[in-house]
């Protein structure tokens, strides 16, 4: 049969318009993502204001932010697993819709309890969004160059989600309230699903997953509350009593029944061969203890300038403001350039080196600190500590990996980086509390005793930011930096190594 001319301009046509869709979708996807990571950091500014309305306490208020972290990375692999079984763009939907119907219960929560266990059923349908929104992409865009570029778009909203939602938290508390910082979710979450249905497939992949390991989900969660529990209350409790010690060692042996149930069930919600893989166990301890410096920059910051400084939420969210544009140029636009030309450890390993050198210049800011001088400085080495690093630990993750398991190594990191939050925000407040309270024995006023507690807290992040520089300095497989070049696509010719095509890159670029 002889294909008309009038048949190829519809096939071309139909060509563009898939295109044009996936674009679209790929929109669609970044505005879901870029609901739930701000969620993550647009709590940090009001935090204050939820702690005298509702009553918390110092070491209680962390439950606001951990609740929600720990769901997210109990849930994040389990989420991915979900979408192979049950059909990717439902399984988004799910989550969405979970999503957004905890983030009304928040906004409406009246006691300590209602708002915390909203926040933990939030973590739960935005981990499982969160994991299908990548699967998503990475079934729409199968060119290794289209596949970078959608990825390089993906990862900058989900860096930068987090700096935005610390301006975007003191603007809605200040002027609406903090309730607003969880109904602002409402009509986006509305739109992103009817804009769901409207372009993205919802086909079902071929050869999919046929178990899920519930199992596996339930302990490694189970042991990442507990502990997380122990910690937050140990200053209370006494860190040598019975009960915080039982607790630690209830945590250690669920641990330890995870590891056993992912080395025999059949599908493993995180197969335990890839950590043999050195990249991959290595960038996953540096996620750890890089989030939980970055923590330490938007809790206890933000709790500095409004409890000892008295800024208002707002002022707050604009003094965020230039960290958070520094992060976001840097991340979309140099830190990429940076990999190709120097390779995964140089960016990696000066970013978190600024990033610890501004935590340290934080853990010096007095208690009637200037802006300009004292909290500044901070902020732009932050900015630019993170914007360079968060690129150079996704490549180094999935460096090892075959292209069918990108997914998962990115969530793996993306795990680690929640539960390290979770666990070092968790660590880091005790600290500043038992400081704090130390301080008020010894006579020192309020303002200056929690002054002293944040000290402490910023010199211990940067201290867990200078480990990770160094341990990807020295751990990290990478072989000498290529200078870049063009994707020469016109050719023939591979494109350049990508965080999402190494495998396709040519040999003479491979990343570390």
């Amino acid at each position: 049969m002889t294909v008309g001319p009038h048949s190829e301009i519809r096939s071309a046509r139909d060509s563009v318009r898939a295109r044009d869709t996936r674009w679209l979708a790929l929109l669609v996807l970044c505005l879901g993502d870029l609901m739930i990571v701000l969620d993550v950091t647009i709590v940090g500014v009001a935090l204050p204001s939820i702690r005298a309305d509702l009553g918390f306490s110092e070491e209680s208020l962390a439950w606001v932010v951990n609740a929600y972290l720990i769901t997210f990375g109990g849930f994040l692999l389990l989420g991915g697993r979900l979408g192979d079984l049950l059909g990717h763009r439902s399984v988004f939907l799910a989550g969405v819709a979970v999503f957004t119907s905890a983030s009304v219960v928040c906004g409406l929560a009246s006691s300590q309890e209602m708002l915390v266990a909203a926040r933990a059923v939030q973590g739960v349908g935005g981990a499982v969004a969160s994991a299908v929104a990548l699967s998503l992409m990475m079934t729409l865009f199968t060119e290794p160059a289209e596949r970078a570029k959608a990825m390089g778009i993906f990862g900058f909203v989900s860096s930068g989600g987090g700096s935005l939602g610390v301006l975007l938290g003191g603007i809605l508390t200040d002027l609406l309230g903090w309730h607003w910082i969880f109904l602002v979710n409402v009509p986006v979450g509305i739109l992103v699903v009817v804009l769901t249905l409207m372009v993205i497939s919802g086909a079902r992949a071929q050869g999919v997953a046929q178990r899920i390991d519930i199992a596996g989900a339930t302990t490694v969660t189970a042991s990442l509350v507990v502990a997380v529990y122990a910690i937050v209350n140990g200053n209370q409790i006494g860190w040598l009593t019975g009960r915080t010690l039982g607790l630690l060692a209830v945590s250690f042996v669920l641990l330890v029944i995870f590891l056993g149930i992912e080395a025999r069930v059949g599908s493993p919600l995180v197969p335990l061969r890839l950590f043999r893989l050195r990249n991959i166990a290595v960038s996953n301890v540096v996620g750890v203890l890089w989030a939980g410096a970055m923590f330490a920059w938007f809790f206890l910051t933000a709790l500095y300038l409004q409890l000892v400084l008295g800024y208002s939420p707002l002022l707050v969210g604009l003094a965020f403001l230039p960290g958070s544009l520094i992060m976001g140029a840097i991340s979309i636009g140099l830190s990429a350039k940076l990999v190709l030309r120097l390779g995964i450890r140089p960016p990696l390993s000066a970013g978190l080196l600024l990033a610890a050198l501004g935590l340290l210049l934080l853990a010096r800011a007095p208690a009637h600190g200037v802006f300009a001088y004292d909290v500044l400085p901070s902020m732009i080495l932050l900015g630019l500590g993170a914007g360079m690093a968060f690129n150079p630990v996704l490549l180094a993750a999935m460096n090892d990996v075959e292209p069918k398991e990108a997914g998962l190594a990115s969530g793996l990191v993306n795990t680690s980086f929640m539960m390290g939050g979770a666990l070092g925000l968790a660590v880091l407040a005790s600290l500043a509390a038992s400081r704090t309270g130390g301080l008020l024995v010894q006579g020192e006023s309020q303002v200056a005793a929690l002054t002293g507690g944040y000290h402490l807290a910023f010199v211990v992040g940067a201290i867990a930011a200078a480990a990770a520089a160094a341990l990807g300095a020295i751990m990290l497989r990478a072989p000498a930096p290529q200078a870049t070049s063009e994707p020469k696509e016109a050719t023939g010719e591979p494109a350049p190594c990508t965080a999402f095509s190494v495998r396709d890159c040519r040999p003479s670029e491979q990343l570390g």
